[in-house]
């Protein structure tokens, strides 16, 4: 019998739709109070030890978690007199944006160069003037060439790139920026090529893409989806009522989620992509009403029917979606439980809406029109029954060669998901030809490397960085890591107590070493600490010189780069057991590595849970292990084939991938439940298992490929958008739903014949 819900809906639909609007009203005031949060830090826990470890470091070292980049190319050379004068230009117009950190902006005139003068220690800026003649401009080349500190950091060793590096505050908006840095420069562009990047930029560039993404795409799908309706069932009530559902589902869930008071992450985005997703199940109650209506001619009878032989797959699918992304909430990353929870709220909504809202506006639809339109649908063939059906007979007829070219794909696919690579890399997600990834690429092959992380070199005594062993041990780690294809540059302590050792002997070459005593490292660095600015020192060693910094410049985004360090830093430590120092590593690159891995990895554990979770529901939903089991198949079929085809391409296991993962268990699932409910109803029916399988397939089948398409077609279109996750996005829904539509229809008939005697006459 259908729901108490659903006949309240049919004997009062205006009720219903008034109150419907209500609520929306309360939900839609909520969206004033958006907040957006980009930043990966608040992925994880204020309590998280990685968080609390880089904020003691950053405030230990006068450091800055965020740090833009402007480099300044002239492939003719940087030393001319032009664009020396713009480079300094550049960097006191860029002290005036606001948050910027001024006192710490780094460039040419800014940064300090360690030189000797009759015998005397001189700390000052690299270019504390423009040069004007040639012989100026060859003395700046020689004093910073000569000191190995600026190479590859500060300029170019083939002397064509140099850049300005700009620390913002905390919180500062470094789209903002980023674009005022881009203004000062189109003020006075010269010959060179200027290029913006910098983890920040391509943080809060795409959290303030995604949301126009968002106002883009989302309607461009929600109108390939009311037209892709209106051809399948010719009437505009119903397909308003289609949308509606979807929107409803949308609004109430991230009206709710602001109203709370959580800010919008990258993941949260998503979330109205995935109610979009999954409010296409609704599809197949206008499918099996369309049939109804057709065979019984009464308007209220067909509403009624088609909820009692639809309303339990479609209850069953919605707990099992709700259930899947309820798991999340069991997370310890606080976005992810954001995700799952309000997903999961928004799937009751859309089940809530299909047993109310569709009746009510089913009952308000002109009756005519709807039986025009019912009398085109045809189980026995036309509108896509006629190789529905074929596909039915294929899997029922030819099960054995089905079932055998199924365990192919999935040994092929299994092998496939062995060279899956879990890494993420924000810059990536920008196309190659964005200007954020351009530059980015350009910065990390000219010098040493966009990305930063830090290694805390901790000693148990006071005084221990004066001692020529240590840092011994600090150049020795500094070396190893050098060695990495990933680093570009490493810079401590130790660069300056040997650039200070060599300046006071004449530049001699052989003075480039660790002096051999801890009175003489102590002397130097008390020069160095009196004639340079405080933050040069600060930044490399703590006051009381039991700890110090390394710097490290990365070549690379990549998750997987910070982990090769780490790898390094033990093989090192393996290689060296009389080292009496503790390495810790800190930093924008290493945060960044350690919430993609707990993010991820989270992901894939509640992803885990979830399949266990499902389970237990279908057993529950068909009162039967055994069809719980079966039922179960073609889930796992379709998410083996899927992560078996993104090993294949290489595609990197990164954050949208990890949210799709939730999808793909949804979907997949949803069309199993519609299948063998509809197979067991007719089955009860008919008492015939070729003829219930058949037409399975071909009446239920077609709500099951109507949904596929739907969906399939409407976000496809984001395969245009210029961020990389959005085209992930679309492909693999678009992929997900045809697969798992086609899998089922085909694989549960030939599933089904093969445990006939297991599931039906034992």
């Amino acid at each position: 019998m259908a729901s108490k819900l659903t006949r309240i809906s049919v004997d009062r639909p205006k009720l219903i739709i008034a109150a419907i609007i209500v609520l929306t009203i309360f939900f839609l005031v909520q969206f004033p109070k958006i907040v957006t949060d980009t930043d990966p830090k608040n992925m994880l826990p204020a309590t998280s030890p990685v968080r609390v470890y880089n904020d003691e470091m950053e405030s230990l070292f006068a450091l800055h978690k965020d740090m833009i980049a402007l480099g300044i190319v002239n492939d003719k050379g940087i030393f001319n007199q032009d664009t020396l004068t713009r480079i300094a230009s550049f960097s006191e117009e860029i002290k005036k944006i606001r948050g910027v950190v001024i006192q710490d902006v780094m460039s040419l005139t800014t940064v300090d160069n360690v030189l000797s003068q009759d015998g005397q220690l001189i700390v000052r800026p690299v270019m504390d003037h423009i040069p004007i003649s040639k012989e100026e401009l060859e003395t700046l080349q020689k004093e910073i060439y000569d000191n190995p500190m600026l190479v590859g950091r500060l300029v170019s060793e083939d002397k064509t790139t140099t850049a300005i590096y700009i620390p913002i505050e905390e919180g500062a908006d470094a789209k903002m920026i980023a674009d005022s840095i881009r203004d000062i420069v189109a003020r006075d562009k010269g010959d060179e090529k200027y290029y913006v990047a910098g983890d920040p930029v391509a943080r809060d560039t795409f959290g303030n893409n995604m949301f126009i993404q968002m106002g883009i795409f989302s309607p461009i799908a929600g109108m390939i989806m009311f037209i892709t309706l209106y051809l399948m069932f010719r009437n505009m009530t119903l397909v308003i009522a289609m949308m509606a559902v979807a929107f409803l589902s949308i609004i109430w869930s991230m009206g709710l989620l602001i109203g709370v008071g959580f800010p919008v992450h990258i993941m949260s985005s998503m979330i109205p992509v995935f109610l979009m997703a999954i409010a296409t199940d609704s599809v197949h109650i206008f499918n099996e009403f369309y049939f109804r209506l057709k065979e019984t001619g009464d308007k209220k009878q067909a509403i009624i029917d088609t909820m009692t032989v639809v309303g339990p797959p479609v209850r069953y699918t919605a707990l099992a979606t709700a259930a899947g992304f309820s798991v999340l909430i069991l997370m310890h990353i606080i976005p992810v439980k954001v995700f799952g929870f309000f997903i999961a709220f928004g799937t009751i909504v859309i089940r809530l809406m299909s047993f109310s809202l569709i009746p009510a506006m089913m009952m308000l639809t002109n009756d005519k029109k709807l039986k025009a339109a019912a009398e085109r649908e045809n189980e026995e063939g036309g509108s896509g029954s006629t190789w529905l059906r074929k596909l039915g007979e294929t899997g029922f007829h030819r099960y054995r060669s089905v079932t055998i070219a199924g365990f192919i794909m999935l040994i092929i696919a299994i092998y496939g998901i062995s060279h899956i690579r879990v890494n993420n890399n924000m810059v990536s997600w920008f196309k190659k030809t964005s200007e954020i990834r351009q530059a980015d690429t350009v910065l990390n092959e000219r010098l040493a490397g966009t990305a930063t992380a830090y290694i805390v070199a901790e000693a148990d005594t006071p005084d221990a960085m004066k001692n020529p062993e240590i840092l011994k041990s600090i150049e020795g780690l500094q070396r190893e890591l050098e060695g990495s294809s990933v680093v570009g540059n490493t810079m401590s302590v130790v660069d300056i107590v040997k650039r200070v050792n060599k300046v006071l002997h004449g530049n001699d070459p052989q003075y480039d070493t660790i002096p051999a005593s801890t009175e003489e490292i102590a002397q130097y660095l008390f020069l160095f600490g009196m004639s340079a600015k405080p933050r040069d020192l600060d930044n490399v060693v703590t006051a009381d010189y039991d700890k110090a910094n390394i710097f490290l410049q990365l070549k690379t985004w990549d998750a997987i780069a910070m982990r090769d360090i780490l790898k390094k830093i033990d093989v090192f430590k393996a290689s060296h057991p009389n080292v009496k120092l503790q390495f810790k590593p800190a930093g924008i690159s290493y945060f960044n590595m350690v919430w993609n891995d707990e993010v991820l990895y989270d992901m894939i554990k509640g992803f885990i849970i979830a399949l266990v979770v499902v389970l237990i529901i279908l057993i529950i939903n068909f009162r039967s292990i055994k069809w719980g089991i079966i039922s179960y198949i073609p889930l796992l079929f379709t998410i083996v084939l899927i992560y078996g085809f993104i090993g294949y391409i290489g595609k990197d296991f990164d954050m949208p991938i990890s949210v799709l993962s939730a999808l793909s268990l949804g979907m997949a699932v949803d069309f199993s439940i519609h299948f063998i409910r509809r197979f067991q109803q007719r089955y009860a029916e008919v008492r015939d298992i070729e003829n219930a399988l058949i037409w399975t397939a071909a009446r239920p089948g077609k709500g099951i490929i109507r949904n596929a398409i739907l969906f399939a077609s409407a976000f496809s279109v984001m395969i245009l958008a210029p961020l990389t996750p959005y085209i992930t996005v679309g492909l693999f829904i678009a992929g997900m739903m045809i697969i798992s539509s086609i899998l089922t229809i085909l694989y549960l008939p030939a599933i089904i014949r093969i445990f006939k005697r297991w599931l039906i006459y034992n």
